[in-house]
């Protein structure tokens, strides 16, 4: 039996495939102080466990999206999930920190189908009209995933240690692949032969990048997320090690900071084919401008704890809730004929960048929290540069 695209259903199939990403970095993140202490490793070194993970994740976004487009969205999702199973499997059975780099990368190189392919799903069966307003719903459900995960992990990694988390996300891939196997209908109505020609495949990406306003709203996507990814990478370590909390109570704190995201993509399903993405886009940029600076202030000028992080951390968080799904579906939305080319080369670019900071955060390391703080700031302020740049400017002209 195959799913229709209105069933229920089939929205969450498609919001656990896009979940994949958040799952496999947040569920592990209370953990990330005992790997440091359990496996000998360095602040830099288990940082770079996230890192990696962006990193492959973003190589292999190249790969999955002219497939898709070559071989359709279901056989090439189907392979990377199972990819992706076999990898978590190694994550668990991982016994040095060096083993653990490695089995992340493959697992990112699995995970990154989800994600790619299932917003070239919501292209194919929503098309561009809906496609922002379905991503938008699909973030809001998506985002109990990043909301629960910390939650679920410190509780694990304080009953089991931290291979448990790894243990769950093994299962959930198993069920998702066999989901996608027995559910999921091939949606892609323009497969085409020539797609992994190499002519092809950097045609296709020049096309991209000729494209100012796919630029712009990539650029937007990648800076945004890269905020978060820096709160990713550092809040284990600043609520945990520099605040002094539990993994528990960390998980309620990040819990909270979602709560934000989960505000913003709602905010962005209600109204972003009232007022259109550039207007939506307009809102969160500056949002996320303000509410970086803001974070950045605080923690300079002496904080108070884990409040003065939380606080400005909800705040940006709407703001990625605001432009991540207008800006996805405005960079995707005008090639319907390449949406899979339009989607890897946005989630390479975006996990690219975010990789980088997430690296820096690592190095930049002080026993503080002013590294993590000053790297949201700044990708905050990029962010809305980017649409004062690429979107604005182009709406004027207009």
């Amino acid at each position: 039996m195959m799913l229709r695209p209105e069933s229920f259903l089939f929205a969450a199939i498609l919001t656990g495939l896009v979940a994949l990403g958040p799952i496999s970095t947040d569920m592990y993140l209370p953990s990330l102080p005992a790997l440091k202490a359990e496996l000998g490793a360095s602040v830099s070194q288990v940082q770079l466990t996230l890192s990696i993970f962006l990193g492959g994740f973003a190589v292999s976004q190249l790969l999955y999206g002219p497939l898709s487009d070559r071989f359709g969205r279901r056989p090439v999702l189907i392979i990377g999930i199972t990819i992706y199973c076999l990898a978590s499997i190694a994550c668990f059975l991982s016994t040095t920190i060096e083993a653990l780099i490695i089995a992340r990368f493959f697992q990112a190189f699995g995970a990154c189908s989800g994600p790619v392919l299932g917003r070239a799903i919501v292209r194919d069966v929503y098309g561009q009209e809906r496609a922002a307003q379905m991503l938008a719903y699909i973030g809001s459900a998506m985002a109990l995933a990043p909301a629960v995960a910390p939650l679920i992990g410190g509780y694990l990694q304080i009953w089991y240690g931290w291979q448990a988390n790894f243990a769950v996300i093994s299962l959930f891939a198993l069920i998702l692949v066999l989901l996608v196997v027995m559910l999921i209908q091939e949606t892609n109505p323009h497969i085409n032969p020539e797609a992994l020609q190499l002519r092809r495949i950097f045609g296709n990406y020049l096309e991209l990048f000729g494209h100012r306003e796919y630029l712009g709203y990539v650029l937007l996507n990648s800076f945004v997320f890269s905020g978060l990814f820096a709160f990713i990478s550092g809040s284990s370590f600043v609520f945990i090690d520099v605040f002094g909390l539990t993994p528990d109570v960390y998980g309620i704190c990040f819990g909270i900071c979602v709560g934000g995201f989960i505000m913003g993509t709602l905010i962005a399903g209600k109204l972003s084919r009232k007022l259109g993405s550039p207007l939506m886009l307009r809102y969160g940029s500056l949002l996320s401008l303000v509410s970086g600076a803001l974070l950045a202030s605080v923690a300079l000028g002496g904080g108070f704890g884990p409040v003065s992080v939380v606080a400005p951390m909800f705040v940006f968080m709407i703001s990625v809730g605001i432009v991540m799904p207008n800006s996805m579906a405005g960079a995707i939305g005008p090639f319907p004929k390449m949406a899979g080319a339009a989607s890897a080369m946005m989630g390479f670019l975006q996990m690219a960048i975010a990789a980088s900071v997430g690296v820096s955060v690592g190095l930049l390391d002080n026993g503080t929290q002013i590294p993590m703080v000053l790297a949201i700031a700044a990708m905050g302020a990029l962010t809305f540069v980017s649409y004062v740049v690429f979107i604005h400017a182009k709406t004027c002209s207009d």
